[in-house]
């Protein structure tokens, strides 16, 4: 064996896939799914029968659960389709900074500041309005496939 060390130089993260496939058949209203490379959660699916060719297809309609865009596809039934890892995560809301990044408590204590204010207007205002008044607010982070945005507000009480 060689007396050199090694070094491996690696820009990967823990290998965690942010997908897993699933059979496009067993995906339902209110699931997830990726289309056109976007995490999309499925408010329609209907499935046509199996033709001359012998494939039943899957047809989805979803919205991108980060723009609001609406999506669709078309799969055969019996392929399998990517499905983001979707998690919610509560924080609590400590400061807004003057160029629309939020600072955040996490549950360990630690303070998270990569997050943008969202863009939906409605939640933009509740938010700020909210903090202008001097109320404790816990925001909804929705995470999928890399990408990070707070999703909903709840108000805990004046602090």
């Amino acid at each position: 064996m060689s007396d050199e060390e090694h070094h491996f130089e690696s820009k990967a993260d823990a290998g965690a896939s942010k997908t897993y496939p699933q059979q496009a058949g067993t995906i339902r209203k209110n699931g997830y799914i990726v289309i056109k490379g976007r995490p999309c959660k499925v408010v329609e699916v209907s499935t046509s029968k199996t033709g001359k060719h012998g494939h039943a297809k899957c047809h989805f309609v979803a919205i991108d659960i980060f723009t609001a865009k609406k999506l669709e596809d078309i799969v055969p039934s019996s392929h399998n389709c990517d499905v983001p890892h979707v998690n919610r995560t509560d924080y609590q809301l400590i400061d807004i900074s003057e160029d629309g990044f939020v600072s955040l408590l996490t549950d360990s204590g630690d303070t998270k500041d990569d997050l943008r204010l969202p863009t939906d207007e409605n939640l933009l205002k509740q938010i700020k309005d909210g903090f202008a008044d001097g109320k404790d607010l816990v925001v909804s982070v929705m995470s999928a496939m890399g990408e990070e945005q707070i999703c909903a507000l709840k108000d805990i009480g004046p602090k």
